[in-house]
């Protein structure tokens, strides 16, 4: 299923002499899961497109990112 978020654990080996990391998260765009346009892709009214920055809802990526709110880095 499409999440735009990832989340991973790095690597840390035993001889390491950083300290761990912990989970490391970013955020991928939307265009990466769509492939190519299909056919009557439903659209955003023009005041709310110009408002959010494209005309399809399936392209709509929310700003600010949810990691940006609450996450630790």
């Amino acid at each position: 299923m499409y999440t735009p978020i990832k989340c991973y654990q790095p690597y840390h080996g035993p001889f390491d002499p950083c300290p761990p990391r912990g989970t490391v998260c970013y955020q991928t765009p939307p265009n990466l899961y769509l492939g190519f346009q299909p056919p009557n892709l439903q659209q955003f009214p023009i005041q709310k497109a110009l408002y959010k920055g494209t005309l399809w809802p399936a392209l709509y990526d929310p700003y600010p990112t949810p990691l940006e709110k609450g996450a630790k880095r």
